[in-house]
């Protein structure tokens, strides 16, 4: 069964109470998980994002110990799965300290593999998104562990264009990984849906409740109505995947009985 990782990301940009409203309504609108992202700028290199104004951002909308235990014990209040993904081994121990249970590798730290080595090692479910990788590359993070490691496809550019999202690719990564999903940058809910028929074990969006909110992904999210939609595709899909016998079906039985006989031969 296909589940839904709802992606606030740093949409919430620090602010504890517009991230609880975006928990509140992934659960509400049925999403399986809720996922920000830790980090602190203390541990930034220096770039372009030192200049442009995003490490200013990424200062605002960081999350540190004591915020994420106050959105980790809401979620738990309302019934939601809470994780994260980190860039180093500081955000995966300030993780570990208050829930082990999953953490998440993004892309662009997709080829730290002490990283995920360390997370594999301390976390009992670890997912790796997939973008920027050669095929040689995915197929050597599969073997670091083929129960713990989740494997998203993933195409790392923001928004994702229809022409570049290579749906396909999942039943390739599936060829040598048990336990394949897709994260999905596209602007709205059809790529996720399409991708249905590869049964991904996760789907991940980018979620928020507001497009005009700060901060730059928020209008690149799909919004509460969006993933209602997506909950529902998932529901139906997995109605219509319900293995039966192959045989007839029982409602069938009257078409048997009567309807068969309603037409007389021609004498």
């Amino acid at each position: 069964m296909t589940k839904i990782i709802a992606e606030i990301g740093w949409n919430h940009m620090g602010n504890i109470e517009i991230a609880k409203k975006m928990i509140k309504q992934a659960k509400l609108n049925g999403a399986d998980f809720v996922k920000t992202q830790v980090f602190d700028v203390k541990y930034l290199s220096r770039g372009p994002w030192d200049n442009d104004g995003r490490k200013e951002i990424y200062r605002k909308a960081q999350i540190n110990e004591s915020k994420y235990r106050i959105l980790n014990n809401y979620s738990k209040k309302i019934g939601i799965n809470f994780f994260a993904s980190i860039v180093n081994r500081v955000g995966a121990d300030m993780i570990k300290k208050i829930d082990n249970s999953i953490i998440k590798i993004p892309s662009a730290n997709n080829r730290n593999y002490s990283l995920i080595k360390y997370c594999l090692k301390n976390f009992k479910k670890v997912i790796v998104s997939l973008g920027a990788l050669k095929f040689d590359e995915i197929k050597f993070i599969s073997k670091l562990n083929k129960n713990k490691l989740i494997l998203l496809h993933c195409v790392s550019t923001y928004p994702c264009e229809f022409e570049e999202i290579n749906l396909r690719k999942i039943k390739k990564i599936q060829s040598i990984h048990k336990y394949v999903g897709f994260s999905d940058h596209t602007k709205d809910i059809h790529a996720s849906v399409l991708s249905l028929k590869y049964k991904p074990i996760y789907i991940e969006k980018h979620f928020t409740i507001d497009k005009k909110l700060p901060g730059r992904d928020n209008k690149l999210s799909i919004l509460p109505q969006d993933l209602k939609r997506l909950r529902k595709y998932i529901d139906i899909n997995n109605i219509l995947e319900k293995s039966l016998s192959f045989n007839y079906h029982k409602n069938e039985e009257i078409i048997r009985k009567i309807y068969s006989k309603r037409w007389l031969e021609k004498f």
